[in-house]
């Protein structure tokens, strides 16, 4: 399956400012670590996507997906910053996976605070 990521203007403005000019990429995962639940959704920021890890289309940035968790996404999904709170939210024309995305920086060398 092909999938398809369409970012807003403010999408594009924010993870340019995570990235801060250091190379990077980003990937959508749910992390189940600790949380006793399917998984929460974030994106990590990540020096190199993983042999397991397959490409997403996007209009702006290199954005991967774990294969194992394909079946997980649509084909054509958007992604959209909350204008007002440091996160994001995922949508399909079939629904919403996510109102309350964060981000999490996993490169070596992180500036994260």
């Amino acid at each position: 399956m092909s999938i398809h990521l369409e970012l807003d203007s403010l999408s594009v403005e924010r993870l340019a400012s995570v990235l801060s000019g250091r190379p990077g990429m980003f990937k959508l995962f749910y992390d189940t670590e600790d949380c006793g639940c399917n998984g929460v959704l974030v994106i990590l920021v990540v020096d190199a996507p993983n042999a397991t890890d397959i490409a997403v289309q996007s209009n702006s940035y290199s954005f991967w997906i774990d294969r194992q968790q394909e079946q997980q996404f649509d084909s054509r999904m958007r992604l959209e910053a909350d204008p007002s709170y440091p996160s994001f939210k995922l949508s399909s024309d079939a629904g919403m996976f996510s109102s309350n995305i964060r981000i999490q920086d996993r490169r070596v060398n992180s500036a994260e605070e």
